[in-house]
C-alpha cells in the first residue's frame, strides 16, 4: 500500500472503505476463501457498497464460489463478474494478461477498457462462473501440455538422444505449442525461477477437480498431473516454476534434462 500510495494511489483501512469510495471494484485474492472474506466478511466490500457497485474478481477460484459469491453481493444490490487471467508472472508485469470473463454480457462491454489497461485479450466468456471455468480448462490444457513436454523429453534422453535437438526438430510441426516454447527451454537449463509456481497450480487443479466432482465431469489425466505436482511439493519444489514436472520425471528415470 505505501509504495502505491507514494505513486498517488489513495489508501482504505478495509475493504468496506474501499466500497464507500469506489463504484468499481476490482479484487485479484489467492483462492475462494480470500474472496469470500473480501467480498462478504465482516469489514468487507458488502458492508460498504452503495447499490449499483459493480466488483470485477480477477482471482481464479472455484465458479461454484463465484456464484455463491455473487448470489449474496446481489442480495445488497452489488454486481459480481468473474475474470480470472492467464499469463503468469510475466505478462502480468509487461501488462498483456488475457482475461477470461463471466457475468452479464452488457457489464462485460462497459468495463472491457479498464481490464485492456492491464491485458492483450479480454474475452467475454457466459454468465457469472464462466470465466472461471475457462481458467480452469486453460490451467488442465497448460499442466498436461507441459507433463507432455517433460516426459517426451525425457524419453528422448533414455534413448540417448539430445532432448534440445528433439525439441527443435517437433516444435514446428503438429506437437509445437506456445507452452513448448515457453518451458521446454527452461527444462533444459534447469531454469526453474517461478512464472507460475508449482503450489499455485495444485491450487487450480484443486479446483478444476472439484468443479469436475460436482458435474460428474471425468477429468483423468488432470488427476495424474495433480498427484505429479504434489509430489514435486513433497519434495521440496513447491515454490519453483511448473515447468518443474521435468524434475518429477527425474525423480522417477534417473535421467536429467539438465544440459549444462
Amino acid at each position: 500500500m505505501g509504495e502505491l500510495a507514494a505513486l498517488g494511489a489513495e489508501t482504505a483501512d478495509c475493504p468496506a472503505e474501499v466500497a464507500e469510495r469506489c463504484g468499481l471494484i476490482i479484487t485479484m485474492l489467492p483462492n475462494s476463501p480470500q474472496v469470500s472474506d473480501v467480498c462478504l466478511g465482516e469489514r468487507g466490500i458488502a458492508a460498504g457498497a452503495a447499490p449499483g457497485t459493480v466488483v470485477i474478481d480477477m482471482s481464479s477460484i472455484d465458479p461454484v464460489e463465484s456464484k455463491r459469491i455473487g448470489a449474496a453481493l446481489a442480495e445488497r444490490g452489488v454486481e459480481l463478474m468473474d475474470a480470472p487471467v492467464s499469463g503468469g508472472e510475466p505478462k502480468a508485469v509487461d501488462g498483456t494478461l488475457s482475461v477470461m470473463a463471466g457475468g452479464r454480457e452488457e457489464t462485460f462491454e462497459r468495463y472491457r477498457d479498464v481490464l485492456l489497461c492491464m491485458a492483450s485479450s479480454a474475452v467475454y466468456v457466459g454468465p457469472l462462473g464462466s470465466g472461471n471455468v475457462a481458467k480452469l480448462a486453460n490451467q488442465v490444457v497448460v499442466a498436461l501440455n507441459i507433463a507432455a513436454v517433460a516426459e517426451a523429453m525425457t524419453l528422448a534422453v533414455k534413448n540417448g538422444v539430445d532432448p534440445e535437438r528433439v525439441y527443435r526438430a517437433i516444435r514446428g510441426g503438429l506437437a509445437g505449442s506456445t507452452v513448448m516454447d515457453a518451458k521446454a527451454p527452461m527444462m533444459l537449463e534447469h531454469d526453474f525461477r517461478p512464472g507460475f509456481r508449482v503450489e499455485l497450480h495444485i491450487k487450480d487443479l484443486a479446483n478444476a477437480l472439484a468443479a469436475a466432482h460436482a458435474t460428474a465431469s471425468p477429468v483423468p489425466l488432470t488427476a495424474q498431473v495433480m498427484e505429479m505436482l504434489k509430489a514435486l511439493r513433497a519434495a521440496g519444489y513447491e515454490k519453483e516454476d511448473h515447468s518443474a514436472l521435468a524434475r518429477y520425471y527425474e525423480l522417477i528415470s534417473g535421467a536429467s534434462l539438465n544440459k549444462n
